[in-house]
């Protein structure tokens, strides 16, 4: 490594070059999450349900997830999102309006044993899936 009065530059170029080694940053600099992200680098975005699903469990887990097939307003795209806890697959019906957010499993992909789905429903026609799912409050007809 270099010492001295002036080693200053090669140190900084070193550490650039060094940068581009590590995933997470060279992801970040080349825009990869923006460029193949359905969500577009959003955290949150508005779809349709088109289909509601049964997802099978990977091994070594049994069961079947309840998920819907959401085509995302803002490009057309169309993912799989996870219906979060019991019944709440019933509070939502085919061509609601639904918001989804990622699901923050490793490395922003799938969590656990569901098999390619990234992102869950949080909200179905502007009203929680959570308030819904509890009959705290009523679904408004779209």
């Amino acid at each position: 490594m270099a010492k001295g009065e002036f080693a200053g530059r090669i140190l900084k170029q070193r550490r650039k070059r060094a940068r581009w080694l590590k995933k997470t940053w060279k992801r970040k600099a080349l825009g990869l999450k923006e460029k193949y992200d359905p969500l577009e680098g959003a955290p949150q975005a508005k779809g349709l349900v088109l289909k509601k699903t049964g997802k099978e469990q990977k091994q070594p887990h049994s069961g079947i997830i309840k998920c819907v097939t959401v085509q995302l307003i803002k490009n057309g795209k169309k993912v799989s999102a996870f219906c979060p806890r019991d019944k709440a697959i019933e509070k939502i019906d085919e061509h609601d309006e639904v918001l989804i957010e990622g699901l923050g499993g490793s490395q922003r992909g799938q969590m656990g044993s569901i098999p390619g789905v990234r992102y869950k429903v949080i909200q179905v026609n502007g009203i929680s899936l959570e308030e819904l799912r509890l009959n705290r409050k009523e679904k408004p007809k779209r």
